[in-house]
């Protein structure tokens, strides 16, 4: 990984990583480690930080860190590997989630589909029209191009991570942590359709044209291009769960 995309990294790990609420410290933390491993942020085969580092993230005991990682254990989402080089992993094959899916309520796709309109229309207009640095324009493209070379397995995790790189391109830390709060919820719905190869096609040449409105500066392209993207799989959930 290069410097520019460990500093982004580190960023995005900061904005997910953050303290929890304390009346519900146990959920909380159960809830934001579930959304790193979802997203994508600690990947299927990668460790996650260790229990005191995350204790100090959370702000919370590491006999609740140890609690809520030995329920996504249980759950199948990580697992513990002793000696030189063990620690926490995340599973290789994450567990499907069908199982526990809830009924949608009166009103969830619209809420969950608006909030990102607003969110990810802004981080694209607020990102092209910022002067990026050689290596947040090489991080940017780096992204791209894993999105577009990933394998079905592996599309929503990149897809997410790219989103959440331009985001933080942005400068707004906070913005961070509620495009990753509603990719989270966008992805409990996309998990609920098929995965649609000329979707996938079609996703990654809308991303290209996104990437490439913020790598020129053109804050209005990079707005419209976000907005076609978005209306794609809007329409997908719409036409699956509406």
């Amino acid at each position: 990984m290069s410097d520019a995309a460990q500093t982004y990294q580190s960023l995005i790990d900061e904005a997910l990583f953050r303290p929890v609420r304390s009346g519900n410290a146990f959920e909380d933390t159960v809830a934001r480690l579930l959304q790193t491993i979802r997203l994508g942020i600690v990947a299927p085969g990668e460790a996650l930080p260790a229990e005191r580092e995350l204790a100090t993230r959370f702000s919370v005991s590491r006999d609740t860190v140890r609690e809520a990682i030995r329920e996504l254990a249980d759950a199948g989402y990580l697992v513990s590997r002793r000696g030189r080089y063990g620690g926490t992993f995340v599973t290789d094959t994450l567990p499907v989630a069908s199982g526990s899916i809830h009924p949608l309520e009166p009103g969830e796709i619209e809420d969950v589909l608006g909030l990102r309109e607003i969110l990810e229309l802004g981080a694209a207009r607020a990102a092209a029209a910022r002067t990026l640095s050689a290596a947040e324009r090489d991080l940017l493209w780096t992204r791209l191009q894993e999105t577009g070379a990933a394998a079905e397995a592996d599309y929503r995790r990149l897809d997410s991570r790219l989103h959440l790189t331009l985001a933080e391109l942005v400068g707004t830390p906070s913005l961070v942590s509620l495009i990753a709060d509603n990719r989270t919820r966008v992805n409990e719905l996309l998990d609920r359709i098929p995965l649609l190869r000329p979707n996938i096609e079609h996703s990654n040449r809308q991303h290209e044209a996104i990437v490439v409105a913020i790598l020129t500066g053109d804050a209005d392209r990079a707005a419209a291009a976000m907005g076609e993207h978005l209306e794609g799989s809007a329409a997908l959930l719409r036409g699956f769960l509406a």
